[in-house]
C-alpha cells in the first residue's frame, strides 16, 4: 500500500514514495508511476538497488494499481487529494455512508454521491469529472503495460496522446515509431505483435519501409534505389517483396516519400530528404546567380598588404571575397585558419556584416580562439526557437549578414546545409572552409564532399604546410596517411615528439595498454586530466577494443562509483565523461557534444551534464540522449579537437579499415597522439583508400538545374 509520496513530477511522471508490503515492512519505491496517492495498493516488478544517501529502493519496471478494498484504505485514498473536491473529511462521511461499495458508487452510480452531506451539484461535477481523469490515465497505463510497454514509456505515450492513448494505440501501433519520441520501429512493432497484427500487415510494411529508410539515412544516404530498398525492407520484415512493392505506392499520397522515377535507379527519399536535397541545390543557384556583386579586386588593399601569405593562400582569398559561394579545402597546418584571418577584415573593409560559424560548439569555440572574432555553431545562428519548434531564421526571416563563413564544413550534413542556405538573403555569400578527405558528416548527405566534384562552384586546394605546422609529427604523417602512405615515427628535423605508435597484435594487450595509457602513464608523463584531456578514438563500436567495451573498463578503471542511476545499457554517475547522441535544440545541445555530469539526483529525477561554460538538466527518464563517452567513434569525434588522443587498431577493425577513417582519427589530436596496435592494420586502413558511397545526388541536381549552365 502507499504510504505517502515523497516526490513527483508532473512532466515525466518520475516519482518516489514510500510503500507498506503485506508483511508490513516499508519500502522506497521510485520510478514512472502515475498519480499514485497514499492509501492505493499497487502490485511492483522492478529490481533492488543501492544509493548512497537512499540505502535500497525498489526501481519500478511495471506496476498495477489494485483498487483498495479495506475502509481504511479507501479513506485514506479518497483523502489524499487526488480527486478534486474530496479531502479527508469528506472521504471519511462517504465512506462512514457507503462502506466497501465507496469507490463502486462513485464509478457506477454516481447520482448517489448528492445523499452524502456537503455534496452539491457544484461539486458532484467536479469530483466525477476528476475521478473520470484519473482512471483515465490508470486505464492508458494498465493497458500498455499489459503489451510489454515499460511505464517510462507509457509515460511518455500518454503525454503525446492524452485519454486517447488507448486508441491510437489500438488502432494503429507504428504511429508511436514516427511520433512518440524514444519509440522505433521495433517497439512498435513488438507491442503490435502481441496485440495480434499480422507480420504480413499493410500497416507493418509501409512503417518496415519508413523504418528502413530511416537507418539508411542514419549510415549517411540522402536516398536508396527502389529494388534495393524493397529487398532491404523485405528482409528486414521477414516478408515477401511482393507485399513492399504493393505498398510503396501508398507513401507517396500524401507524400512521406519521394521516388525519382526518370532518374536511374529510381532513388527513394524520405519526403523531408527530398526537400532538403532539392533545396539545397536551388538555394546555391540563386546565391550564384544574384546580381549582386561582391568585392572588386581593385579593393583587396588589406590582401596587398598581408605579406605573410603564401600565393596559394592569396589566391584562396581572392577567390572567397570575389565569389558568391566558394569554397577553401585542404589538410591539417595549411593555413586554412589564416586565410579566414585576411578574409574577415577585408569583407567588413567594405561594410559588409560577416558571420562566423561552425557545425559543432567545440569547432566554433577553437575558430573564435584562433582568428580572434566571434564564432558559433550553424544552430546557435539560425536561432532555434523550441514553442515553434523552427529555427528563427529561414526562407520569410532571412539572416542580417551579407557574408558567412563556415569552418568544419566537411561536417555539413543536407539538413543542416538546406536550414542554413535557407536563411540566406540571394544577396549574401558562403565561404565554406574544410577538409574533404576527412570522413563525411554523421547525418545524412556528403555535402562538401558533391560539392566539389560538381566542378559548379569556385574551389582552391591549399597543399603547403608552413613551418610551424611542419614540426609537428601529427600534421607531416596525417599528410603522408592521406598520400597512402606509412606513418614515420622519427622524423630528422622534427622539433616534437607527438606520435607514437606501441605495437601490440592481442587485442586484449591493445585494451590493457590503452586503459594502462589514460590512467596512469599519459597522465603521469605529459599532466594530461584522463578524463577531460584524453580521448580515446576507435573505428569499431563491438569487440575487445570496440567503444562499448572500452567505456565500460574506461569507466571502471577511472571514475569506480557507488553513487549511479541505470537507464537502458547504460550507468551514469557524477565524473561520468558523456556524450549527446541526438541533436536536441530545446536543451541548445547537439549530436556528438561532450560534456561531464556533475550531479545525479535521484530523489527528484534528473541528473546535470556540464558542456564547457553551461549546465544542462535532464530528466531521469530522458537518458537516451546520452552515452558514455570515455571511448568514442571516429565518426563522433568530427569537428572536435582533443590535447591527446589514444587511438586502438586492430585487424579485427578490418571492416571499418579505411584512409579517411585512420586520417581522421589522426587529424583529432592537437598535442600527442598514441595508436597502439598492429602494423597490419594501420598498412591496411592506409591502403583502402576506397570511400564508402553514400547515396546522394546533390551534385547531380546541380547539374540537371536548367540555369545552371549560366554560373
Amino acid at each position: 500500500m502507499v504510504d505517502h509520496v515523497v516526490y513527483s513530477n508532473a512532466q515525466n511522471h518520475y516519482t518516489v514514495l514510500k510503500f507498506i508490503d503485506d508483511n508490513g515492512r516499508t519500502h522506497t519505491v521510485v520510478g514512472n508511476l502515475v498519480a499514485l496517492k497514499p492509501g492505493e495498493r499497487i502490485r511492483v516488478e522492478g529490481s533492488w538497488i543501492k544509493h548512497k544517501k537512499f540505502g535500497t529502493q525498489l526501481r519500478v519496471d511495471r506496476y498495477d494499481v489494485i483498487a483498495p478494498s479495506t475502509l481504511e484504505g479507501i479513506e485514506k485514498y479518497l483523502g489524499s487529494g487526488m480527486i478534486k473536491g474530496i479531502g479527508p473529511a469528506l472521504a471519511k462521511r462517504l465512506v462512514t455512508k457507503f462502506g466497501e461499495r465507496t469507490l463502486d458508487i462513485i464509478e457506477n452510480h454516481p447520482d448517489r454521491l448528492l445523499e452524502t452531506e456537503g455534496i452539491g451539484r457544484k461539486k458532484h461535477k467536479q469530483i466525477i469529472l476528476a475521478y473520470e481523469k484519473q482512471r483515465g490515465i490508470r486505464e492508458v497505463m494498465v493497458f500498455l503495460q499489459g503489451y510489454g510497454v515499460s511505464a517510462a514509456l507509457a509515460s511518455r505515450i500518454f503525454k503525446q496522446y492524452g485519454p486517447g492513448s488507448i486508441s491510437i494505440v489500438r488502432s494503429n501501433p507504428y504511429q508511436l515509431a514516427t511520433e512518440v519520441d524514444g519509440i522505433g520501429f521495433k517497439t512498435a512493432d513488438q507491442i503490435a505483435e502481441k496485440m495480434g497484427i499480422e507480420r504480413g500487415s499493410p500497416e507493418r510494411a509501409k512503417a518496415g519501409v519508413l523504418y528502413v529508410l530511416d537507418r539508411l539515412m542514419a549510415d549517411g544516404h540522402t536516398c536508396f534505389p527502389l529494388a534495393n530498398l524493397q529487398e532491404e525492407v523485405a528482409r528486414v520484415l521477414g516478408v515477401d517483396q511482393e507485399l513492399v512493392e504493393k505498398v510503396i505506392p501508398d507513401l507517396t499520397d500524401p507524400p512521406q516519400i519521394v521516388i525519382e522515377e526518370e532518374w536511374e535507379d529510381k532513388p527513394v527519399y524520405t519526403a523531408a530528404l527530398y526537400n532538403a536535397e532539392s533545396k539545397t541545390a536551388e538555394h546555391l543557384v540563386a546565391l550564384m546567380q544574384s546580381t549582386s556583386s561582391h568585392i572588386p579586386h581593385a579593393n583587396l588593399s588589406l590582401l596587398r598588404e598581408a605579406v605573410e601569405l603564401s600565393e596559394e593562400q592569396r589566391r584562396a582569398v581572392e577567390t572567397a571575397v570575389s565569389n558568391k559561394v566558394s569554397i577553401i579545402t585542404g589538410g591539417p597546418g595549411v593555413g586554412k585558419t589564416t586565410v579566414v584571418r585576411c578574409i574577415v577584415p577585408i569583407l567588413r573593409e567594405v561594410g559588409k556584416r560577416v558571420a562566423l560559424a561552425c557545425p559543432t560548439g567545440r569547432a566554433a569555440k577553437r575558430l573564435s580562439e584562433a582568428t580572434g572574432q566571434p564564432a558559433s555553431t550553424i544552430h546557435r545562428l539560425l536561432k532555434y526557437d523550441p514553442s515553434r519548434h523552427k529555427f528563427t531564421y529561414g526562407d520569410r526571416s532571412p539572416l542580417p549578414f551579407d557574408a558567412i563563413i563556415i569552418d568544419e564544413a566537411s561536417m555539413l550534413d543536407m539538413r543542416l546545409m538546406h536550414d542554413l542556405l535557407s536563411a540566406m538573403p540571394d544577396e549574401s555569400s558562403l565561404v565554406l572552409v574544410g577538409d574533404g578527405d576527412q570522413l563525411p558528416a554523421v547525418g545524412p548527405g556528403d555535402v562538401l564532399r558533391q560539392l566539389v566534384q560538381s566542378g559548379k562552384l569556385p574551389v582552391v586546394r591549399l597543399n603547403e604546410i608552413f613551418r610551424q605546422a611542419e614540426s609537428s609529427l601529427i600534421i607531416r604523417n596525417a599528410h603522408r596517411i592521406n598520400r597512402g602512405e606509412f606513418p614515420k615515427f622519427k622524423i630528422p628535423g622534427a622539433e616534437l615528439q607527438d606520435f607514437y605508435f606501441i605495437e601490440k597484435d592481442d587485442p586484449d594487450e591493445v585494451l590493457h595498454t590503452v586503459v594502462s595509457l589514460c590512467q596512469t602513464r599519459l597522465p603521469k608523463r605529459f599532466s594530461f586530466d584522463p578524463i577531460r584531456d584524453i580521448q580515446v578514438i576507435t573505428p569499431m563500436h563491438r569487440g575487445v577494443v570496440g567503444v562499448e567495451n572500452l567505456n565500460a573498463e574506461l569507466r571502471r578503471t577511472l571514475n569506480p562509483s557507488t553513487v549511479e542511476t541505470r537507464q537502458g545499457r547504460f550507468r551514469f554517475s557524477p565524473r561520468d565523461k558523456v556524450m549527446q547522441i541526438k541533436n536536441n535544440y530545446d536543451r541548445e545541445v547537439y549530436n556528438g557534444d561532450i560534456g561531464t555530469i556533475s550531479t545525479v539526483n535521484r530523489v527528484d529525477g534528473y541528473l546535470t551534464v556540464r558542456y564547457e561554460d553551461r549546465d544542462v538538466t535532464y530528466p531521469l527518464d530522458e537518458l537516451d540522449e546520452l552515452a558514455p563517452a570515455y571511448a568514442i567513434s571516429v565518426h563522433k569525434s568530427q569537428g572536435s579537437e582533443y590535447p591527446a588522443v589514444v587511438m586502438p587498431l586492430v585487424t579485427q577493425h578490418y571492416m571499418m579499415l579505411q584512409r579517411n577513417l585512420l586520417y581522421t582519427a589522426v587529424t583529432r589530436a592537437r598535442q600527442l597522439l598514441v595508436i597502439v596496435g598492429s602494423r597490419r592494420a594501420v598498412g591496411a586502413a592506409i591502403r583502402n583508400d576506397r570511400t564508402r558511397l553514400r547515396h546522394s545526388f546533390l551534385a547531380k541536381r546541380l547539374e540537371s538545374l536548367p540555369s545552371v549552365s549560366n554560373i
